[in-house]
């Protein structure tokens, strides 16, 4: 165990500061949650450091002791956790003693295993990691009292989540550490990890992107008099926004806050638009989701208090109704180190800003208009030789336009010459400026279901997983298989990797116009009302119809929150129904006749009762529902073959699964996830579609399948993370559809046999997420993911591996005896390779035939001596080899031209780096605690480094090259070290370089 892990960050001193700690603020606003036994560091350690956050606006739950009550921690204790990002917990001598530590910790350890994001990073104070890891000394003596008052189950799950957590990388705090020194690292550390949590997802990659980045990167980096300001201009469609959100990701850590607001011309034309525009850039930059009604307080908060942070502001899609000084007061009042990245389609716009460094994103150049073009029209870079000159013709009206190539080209697809003319007539006839109205030519060649397919996920579905608007669809008639393929061929529409709906901002914004066109006036004679103003004010006035078929509304800062059976009445022709954070109150009997999908999301009440024969969605989340509910009833056991999804998550009202929902024949998906007070044995016997069954969290200690769980034949996904499920229903293995196994932290030890599961698993499996099995027999040979956790009985991989060579793309080992892998080299798929914690591995080999690996991760192997092939991993991204303390070489690593990230950390026996100064590609470079290197090549040809870690490596005595590297923004050191040359690069690139680097050459 390290006594610090290695930062990367900022100098912490950039950070505000104030004398007192903020007050208690909601639970649900906390990003880090800080565990301690309160009588042993209350008052000292845990007080500096909860101080210290505060004072940087780092939104900290600090447990009281009055919230410790009773035999089980609190549910608002339990919500802390969950949602706070990083998870602290201070190890003292006595920590175990307490059963309500012990317990905060587990609901850690069960929220990491979740992989949904959250960070844990223990502090060991005045204790040794050891005695924490394998509980001896004090905490030994604690488990022996709390065996005589708490049951086996319980016990375990203390001692295995001390386990886990004594094994991370953390602070060792001593005597001789220095408290002071040790709360800077720790900030330092976190401030990190909070502000690198916040990548922007890219969905449209564009021809020449990098390009593009590079070159408004290199505007940003530019120091010119005062400025702060940097534009990118261009007609719409031409990919700014993607361009943005390449350069915030690239940025974003080296800032004290950020934040980027999209669609600010859609926010400036609603009522209200400025209040949002400002509690939006205030609740990003302080962290503070409390809305502020008052203007002078909007602008005092601006002024005040966020123009003190180092900022990154990116304002996407501004037009002229942006007024800066109206918004955001004086750009003078700002930061010098502040940087704002402005948006727009009119360059007028940057002028009326002042904004004088600006980078213009031009049409495509023809040939790149033409290749883009035939990708689509043709699914190939060229037009066959009788289409060229028409294809030119294309080109020529597309106007260099990438989203007006990808459409036409689209609707072009496959269509005969007599088409391809009408339709270049037709687009001869618009304005090359209305490209709205170019667009729409694809959308008038839709047919009737493709329309109201278009047109609900212009109007809803944008960024929806594509499962239960198709099963809506479908219901309506409306034929969603082809209508989907059509609308995807044609690029109206895409589908993502997450099987998520996705459409450009100009194809979405003409949907919505032509919904706009039905009734410009009324709303409610609309056939979709998505806009929250819109929907507030129809329901308001009763002007509602039934020419309303989807309708959303978010009841959160309504003047009223209740919704009754008169306020839809009317709205009798509504197929989908969304509510949020409302009450629903009367009998609904005879309201909603049509409705086939409900979403209540955060509802205080729901109706006491609601037809639902019709109903295909019934999605409920964390709303007041029980086993009681009337309305179950009207789920007819003999007669409803219509409900697929029933998705009542973090109902915890619940306290058993409805019968109605047992017997309901229909149904594909189940997820009961988070409903902590349902228990005892759930009915599956009748479910002969189900495909997806999620039980996570829940108290289910029994599965009646009817015989075996084989007589559910369509099951694709089945989730059983901390459950109390004794043991898996025999037949698992004739599951030939079940794709996704989960099993991870089950809370009784049966399940997770070998016996039980190994010998069971399906011939069709692709993930497979596992702890504490032995690998004895064939793995599925359809497997793409493989998760092995503590394991140590594990010793080799071998035989198993080889029937996974062709499929194989993630494999992921921790904490696992293994001391040799063999046939990893067969595994030619995989692309991503992590091993975290294999005390007896000792070499890697087969490496070189993993073209394809893109992530490899190497920590904690403290026997590994060598990692053979690296040299050959032409499409490696990111490499990782940390806490690998005898390695002592790595192969030549100038053939990954990839790469773009590497991390040596700890590895203190590592003596050179062969080929590091060639990696042309690398942003990210971080050695720290390499204590035996003596010397780095010349790095001046890492053009692309933004960040550079060397501190703890005493032996290196110079850095050579770092003044030539234009794009280097921070730098972390020992202050003793040498940079030659640095002094100038400082004074030619200004503020870029970080204060700890200014400390060393002072």
């Amino acid at each position: 165990m390290s006594s610090s892990p290695e930062t990367f960050s900022l100098d912490p001193s950039s950070s505000s500061s104030s004398n007192n700690p903020r007050p208690p603020l909601p639970i649900s606003e906390y990003e880090v949650f800080l565990s301690f036994r309160g009588p042993d560091v209350r008052q000292t350690f845990a007080d500096h450091l909860y101080s210290c956050f505060a004072r940087s606006k780092i939104r900290t739950f600090r447990d009281e002791e009055e919230l410790r009550k009773g035999e089980v921690i609190a549910p608002s204790l339990v919500r802390a956790i969950k949602e706070s990002k990083i998870h602290i917990p201070i190890f003292t001598e006595n920590y175990a003693a307490s059963k309500w530590c012990l317990q905060e910790l587990a609901q850690m350890v069960r929220c990491w295993k979740e992989r949904k994001g959250h960070i844990i990073l223990p502090i060991f104070y005045f204790v040794d990691p050891r005695d924490v890891r394998h509980q001896i000394g004090p905490y030994w003596e604690a488990f022996e009292q709390h065996s005589l008052k708490h049951d086996l189950e319980t016990t375990r799950e203390w001692r295995e989540s001390l386990q886990e957590v004594g094994k991370m990388k953390g602070w060792h705090i001593t005597k001789s550490s220095g408290e002071g020194a040790m709360i800077d690292q720790i900030f330092t550390e976190v401030e990190l990890r909070l502000r690198t949590s916040h990548t922007l997802l890219v969905t449209d990659q564009l021809v020449g992107v990098n390009f593009h980045v590079q070159e408004v990167m290199r505007l940003l980096t530019q120091e010119f008099a005062d400025e702060r300001m940097v534009g990118i201009y261009g007609m719409g469609g031409l990919g700014k926004t993607t361009i943005a959100k390449a350069v915030y990701n690239k940025v974003n850590m080296h800032f004290d806050r950020c934040c980027f607001i999209e669609n600010i011309r859609q926010i400036l034309s609603e009522n209200g638009g400025v209040e949002i525009l400002q509690n939006k850039i205030i609740s990003s930059i302080l962290k503070n989701d409390r809305e502020i009604k008052d203007t002078g307080d909007r602008i005092h908060q601006i002024k005040n208090r966020v123009c003190k942070h180092k900022i990154l502001i990116v304002l996407d899609d501004v037009d002229g109704m942006f007024q800066f000084e109206e918004i955001l007061g004086n750009i003078g009042n700002f930061s010098s180190e502040s940087r704002f990245i402005v948006t727009t389609r009119d360059r007028r716009v940057l002028e009326f800003l002042q904004v004088y460094k600006s980078y213009e994103l031009k049409e495509m150049s023809r040939d790149h208009s033409l290749q883009l073009f035939s990708k689509h029209a043709f699914r190939m870079d060229y037009p066959p030789e009788d289409y060229v000159n028409l294809s030119d013709e294309f080109v020529q009206v597309a106007a260099g336009l990438p989203l007006a190539l990808k459409v036409i080209g689209s609707l072009l697809f496959q269509t005969n010459l007599i088409f391809w003319e009408q339709k270049l007539a037709e687009l001869k006839e618009i304005p090359a400026a209305k490209v709205q109205e170019r667009l729409k030519i694809s959308f008038n060649e839709l047919t009737y279901n493709e329309k109201q397919i278009f047109l609900d996920i212009a109007c809803f579905f944008v960024g929806v997983n594509k499962e239960s608007p198709i099963f809506m669809w479908s219901d309506c008639d409306f034929y969603p298989g082809s209508a989907i393929r059509t609308l995807v061929l044609r690029s109206l529409i895409r589908i993502n990797e997450k099987d998520e709906f996705w459409m450009h901002d100009h194809i979405r914004d003409l949907g919505r116009a032509i919904v706009r066109e039905e009734n410009f006036r009324n709303p409610g004679k609309r056939s979709r009302v998505w806009s929250n103003k819109d929907a507030l004010n129809m329901l308001e006035s009763g002007e509602g119809t039934d020419c309303v078929e989807v309708l959303r509304v978010d009841m959160e800062d309504a003047d009223y929150d209740e919704l009754t059976e008169m306020d839809l009445e009317q709205l009798t022709g509504l197929r989908y129904l969304e509510v949020r954070c409302g009450s629903l109150t009367g009998d609904f009997t005879e309201v909603l006749p049509n409705i086939r999908w409900l979403r209540l999301h955060d509802c205080d009440s729901i109706p006491t009762d609601m037809d639902l024969e019709k109903l295909i969605v019934l999605d409920m989340k964390d709303c007041p529902v029980k086993d009681s509910w009337r309305s179950w009833n009207s789920i007819k056991v003999a007669h409803n073959y219509k409900l697929k999804v029933a998705n009542l998550v973090d109902c915890d009202k619940l306290e058993k699964p409805p019968s109605s929902l047992s017997r309901c024949e229909s149904l594909e998906l189940l997820d009961y996830s988070g409903c902590m007070s349902m228990q005892g044995e759930l009915e599956l016997e009748r479910l002969k579609n189900l495909r997806v069954l999620r039980l996570c969290r829940t108290e289910i200690t029994k599965l009646k399948v009817g015989g075996d769980i084989g007589m559910l034949p369509h099951l694709k996904e089945i989730d059983f993370r901390f459950t109390r499920l004794t043991e898996v229903p025999p037949g698992i293995s004739k599951l030939h559809s079940l794709e996704i196994l989960d099993v991870t932290a089950c809370r009784r030890s049966d399940i997770e046999s070998p016996v039980c599961l190994m010998e069971m698993l399906p011939p069709n499996l692709k993930r497979l997420a596992i702890v504490s099995f032995t690998l004895s027999t064939q793995l599925p040979p359809l497997l793409t993911h493989l998760e092995v956790g503590h394991s140590m009985q594990l010793e080799r991989l071998s035989n198993n591996l080889a029937s996974l060579s062709k499929n194989l793309t993630e494999l992921r080992l921790y904490v696992v005896g293994i001391f040799e892998i063999h046939g990893l080299g067969e595994l030619t798929a995989l692309e991503t390779l992590d091993i975290d914690d294999a005390p007896n591995l000792r070499t890697l080999d087969g490496l070189q035939r993993l073209v394809l690996l893109k992530e490899l991760s190497i920590s904690g192997c403290q026997e590994v001596v060598e990692v053979r092939g690296l040299d050959g991993l032409e499409s490696l991204h990111t490499l990782e080899i940390v806490v690998c303390k005898s390695i002592r070489k790595l192969p030549d690593l100038s053939g990954l031209r990839e790469l773009e990230w590497l991390c040596l950390d700890g590895c203190t026996q590592l003596t050179e780096v062969p080929g590091l100064g060639r990696l042309e590609s690398l942003e990210y470079l971080s050695m720290a605690g390499c204590s035996s290197i003596k010397r780095l090549p010349d790095l001046s040809g890492l053009n692309n480094l933004t960040t550079l870690n060397v501190r703890k490596c005493p032996k290196l005595k110079e850095l050579k090259g770092l003044e030539r590297l234009e794009m280097l923004q921070v730098v972390e050191t020992d202050k003793r070290l040498k940079v030659r040359h640095l002094l100038r690069s400082v004074a030619r690139y200004g503020k870029r370089i970080t204060r700890s680097v200014r400390g060393v050459l002072n």
